[in-house]
């Protein structure tokens, strides 16, 4: 009798899972996991004053110019300023959001080994963290695949996870999510982090070739698959809130910067987007191939209060973006690697959640090595 109501369960399961157009694999590890991609890990959560404060350093550009004095210093300035912010802010969660090494400079023989001197201010500080990789980390002698495989294995409170095979193209592993709860004991999440890989760069090897620096469109279909059992599991969308890092800035972003009112958008706006690679600028051939992502992103996550990237240095403002109406932010260039200008200084954003209600808005400002503050704004339905 237990075998046949065994069989009657997987039965029931397959016709459920074909019903839906999920893969049966994926529906038996939702069933198994309860949707937990950490269940060895700290379950993160918001304070218990409803708070949730995030700090995102980005563009740490470590190992520059390894043959001279001049760039280890730069590594010893990089890792005094994270240690100088995670002493200070006190951030529930940390996000790394791309370039984290400069590729182009390392070797062979200890490229990953940047990885550990990045690592060790958040060790030793405990703080639960994720990276997002950038163009600089697809390089000749390092990959995003060899730096998240390196974190993996030195940082105990990494949350940075690999995408499932086939997803994420060519160069672009890390895409993954990492849910956030208001209580420890809690069974659904409040808040989602989702985390995408832009790619860029170079291939590994002598014959090194260059990498499309956007978001593959296979992140497309996995965005409605997995934003599908999240439905399913924990019920509807609109009963979490989100936040989206990706490195290179969607280039529906370049559209918004000749409109930006420094009052309204406060924060440095030094550069000219679309100059580096910048998930394929205006006059190029491959202008909107990142829009698969950018359609399944704002179509399937509800309540996503803003997209935030790193990648040019010297930008730190938030703007609506106005064919979906999401926000999108700028980080600060963190690392003394890296271009720059003496005016432009290094720090952080600062993302504070008031409340794990998924409809309220959030507080967000750069913050610089100095301790002094800027560009406050709140992200909320009346921003723009």
């Amino acid at each position: 009798m237990a075998n046949s109501i065994g069989r009657f369960t997987i039965i029931l399961a397959c016709w459920a899972a074909c019903v839906s157009g999920l893969p049966i694999f994926n529906h038996f590890a939702v069933k198994s996991s309860s949707l937990d991609p950490y269940p060895t890990k700290p379950r993160i959560t918001f304070r218990a004053d409803g708070t949730f404060k995030v700090t995102v350093f980005s563009d740490l550009h470590y190992g520059e110019n390894p043959w001279d004095a001049w760039g280890p210093q730069q590594d010893v300035n990089s890792t005094a300023l994270m240690k100088k912010v995670l002493a200070d802010e006190k951030p529930d969660y940390v996000v790394i959001n791309g370039d984290l090494v400069t590729g182009e400079n390392t070797f062979r023989e200890n490229s990953t080994r940047l990885i550990d001197e990045i690592m060790a201010p958040l060790n030793e500080a405990k703080v639960p963290f994720s990276t997002t990789q950038g163009n600089h980390d697809n390089q000749a002698n390092i990959s995003h695949f060899e730096e998240i495989q390196r974190e993996q294995s030195v940082a105990p409170l990494s949350y940075t996870r690999f995408a499932p095979p086939g997803i994420g193209g060519e160069g672009g592993p890390g895409n993954y999510w990492v849910p956030i709860y208001e209580k420890t004991d809690d069974k659904i999440p409040v808040l989602i982090l989702w985390f995408f890989d832009s790619r860029g760069g170079f291939s590994e090897g002598p014959n090194s070739t260059s990498i499309p620096d956007w978001v593959d469109s296979t992140v497309a279909s996995w965005i409605q698959s997995e934003t599908t059992q999240m439905n399913a599991v924990w019920g509807p969308s609109e009963n979490r809130g989100a936040l989206a890092f990706v490195h290179i800035p969607p280039h529906y972003i370049q559209a918004m910067q000749p409109g930006l009112n420094s009052t309204r958008d406060p924060g440095l706006n030094a550069d000219v987007m679309g100059q580096g690679s910048a998930q394929a600028t205006v006059d190029s051939t491959d202008q909107g191939k990142d829009q698969p992502f950018w359609d399944a992103l704002n179509a399937n996550v509800k309540n996503l209060h803003a997209v935030v990237s790193g990648h040019d240095h010297g930008n730190e403002w938030c703007i609506r973006e106005t064919t979906k109406q999401v926000i999108f932010c700028f980080d600060k260039h963190s690392g003394y690697g890296g271009y720059g200008s003496p005016g432009w200084g290094h720090g952080v954003r600062n993302i504070v959640f008031s409340s794990p209600d998924p409809t309220h808005g959030l507080e967000t400002w750069i913050r610089l090595e100095d301790g002094e503050t800027r560009a406050r704004v709140i992200l909320d339905e009346n921003y723009m």
